[in-house]
């Protein structure tokens, strides 16, 4: 194992897979739903036939993928909701949501600039890819396309901590702000924590355990019900994540002042 150190200052905004990429904005005149039918019909293509086998046999190969507890989800077969998730893979998380709610669709809320790379960003879209507006006047666009689709019974997966940090075995810090969201719809969350096991010679197995459903308390204040429910999702993924037993990658606090 070639092991690799990471020094950090600040867990919420500190990232580890920064990338060169043109950033672009997510205006009004962004479709977030497409109907045209040839769309449809490439986007099945790509979702269905390409990418799910490609990432399944992937994962398998590479990581020894597992997901514990799925059977959860069938609580919420018959409605759509949110799931979120521990962000510690630079390629699989992209498809991780996406494996662990099959046979649902599930739209996977991601910066924009997922989305700016070249051919691989149509790609993304198509597999779900939701980018976030970065114009006030997309929002309403933005807040109507997730209503639609979990109205049509899929899946809204969001990462809180919003930054990777590949292979860390803890779980970030992470603000209340994106579930304000589930507390608005009054949508079922769960939970998925990607956690890491020993193995010899190769990279770490990935288990991911699945929990939930958890609900808002529709009682209390928008931001106090958004508060307990992002209690609810961090105290479960802390729990989770003490079934990590390898530590890949080190992660150092720098204590500095510069």
């Amino acid at each position: 194992m070639k092991e690799k150190t990471f020094y950090y200052k600040d867990e919420l905004n500190d990232d580890f897979a920064l990338e060169n990429i043109k950033p672009i904005n997510i205006t009004s005149e962004y479709k977030y739903i497409h109907k045209n039918i040839f769309w449809k019909i490439c986007s099945f293509i790509v979702y269905r036939l390409i990418a799910m086998p490609i990432a399944f046999s992937y994962s398998k190969i590479f990581f020894g993928l597992k997901f514990e507890n799925k059977k959860v989800l069938k609580k919420c077969k018959n409605t759509g909701y949110f799931i979120y998730g521990n962000h510690t893979q630079k390629v699989i998380d992209t498809f991780l949501p996406t494996l662990g709610n099959f046979p649902k669709k599930c739209h996977i809320v991601a910066h924009p600039d997922n989305i700016a790379i070249p051919v691989l960003g149509t790609f993304n879209k198509m597999m779900g890819g939701f980018p976030i507006p970065t114009d006030i006047k997309a929002m309403k666009n933005f807040l109507e396309a997730m209503e639609n689709f979990l109205n049509d019974k899929n899946v809204i997966s969001i990462y809180p901590e919003a930054h990777v940090w590949p292979y860390y075995s803890k779980i970030r810090n992470f603000s209340s702000t994106s579930f304000k969201y589930p507390v608005k719809l009054n949508k079922p969350v769960f939970v998925f924590t990607t956690t890491y096991k020993k193995r010899k010679y190769r990279r770490p197995k990935i288990i991911v355990y699945i929990d939930g459903p958890f609900y808002s308390d529709q009682k209390l204040s928008l931001k106090k019900s958004q508060e307990e429910l992002r209690n609810k999702v961090y105290n479960t993924m802390c729990l989770r994540s003490k079934n990590t037993d390898v530590e890949y990658y080190k992660y150092i606090k720098d204590e500095s002042n510069d």
